[in-house]
């Protein structure tokens, strides 16, 4: 009997990277697990597809089903979720993991690009709430989890760190410090309705295929078992305390006697 029997959790960019880790372990959990991401087949261009983290669980015994979707797209969106419905049945929780990230001075930022991050890490995320919320409020509970990230903390300075002048994080932290603060109006808004709603981020970088596109994980790295641990304490948590957190994976755990000093 594991934490999650019975339970169905929606993770979105599970084809790889932590949405993959953090799906495979509710799996492991018991929970049946819908997977979503732009990539269903294996191609050479990617490390790492909806089909791969699918056959992975089945094979493991759990229970999971693959739906393709565009996440940018609102169209897309709904239609995914339909279709999880009907397969599996509303989700009891839900991971907010896909993202995409550019990096570049604010200056010369292409517009197209600022609404895509936007619409990636937060009208996306909040879309799907909407769609889950409904059968969450019915049930008497629920879980969303919002994978963020410490770049949403604000820079010290001045003086300004090398790092902060240089790394071009603007449009990618203002985005997460946004989904902080939908994170924090989403669990405040569903506190009677026995709805989690948290967000979590590595405290160190997390060597995935994303992160190493974009040198981010070259020096101090995180094991990826510390986000999956956090996720899913968060993804099972009792909801009338354990809401409205925004943790970085090694205080939270320390904190929760997972982690030692």
């Amino acid at each position: 009997m594991g934490a999650c029997d019975g339970r169905i959790a929606l993770v979105t960019g599970s084809s790889r990277g932590l949405g993959k880790a953090i799906a495979q372990r509710l799996a492991a959990e018991g929970a049946t697990v819908a997977l979503t991401a732009r990539t269903m087949d294996p191609d050479p261009k990617y490390d790492g597809s909806l089909a791969q983290t699918r056959d992975e669980i089945l094979a493991g015994g759990g229970h999971a089903i693959a739906v393709q979707a565009d996440l940018s797209s609102s169209e897309d969106r709904e239609r995914l979720f339909a279709e999880v419905v009907e397969s599996v049945g509303a989700p009891d929780i839900l991971v907010n993991n896909a993202a995409v990230t550019f990096l570049r001075p604010l200056d010369g930022f292409p517009e197209k690009r600022v609404r895509l991050m936007l619409e990636m890490h937060l009208v996306g995320p909040l879309h799907l709430c909407q769609l889950a919320i409904p059968a969450m409020r019915e049930r008497g509970r629920g879980w969303i989890l919002n994978l963020t990230s410490v770049g949403g903390d604000l820079p010290d300075g001045p003086p300004f760190s090398e790092f902060d002048r240089e790394a071009g994080f603007g449009i990618y932290g203002t985005a997460k410090a946004g989904l902080n603060r939908l994170t924090k109006s989403l669990a405040a808004e569903l506190y009677d309705d026995g709805i989690a709603v948290n967000a979590a981020a590595p405290s160190d970088p997390v060597a995935t295929p994303g992160a190493g596109t974009l040198d981010l994980a070259k020096t101090k790295t995180e094991d990826i078992a510390l986000i999956t641990e956090t996720a899913f304490r968060l993804c099972t948590g009792d909801p009338a305390t354990s809401t409205g957190l925004i943790v970085k994976t090694q205080p939270f755990l320390r904190e929760v006697g997972w982690l030692g000093d």
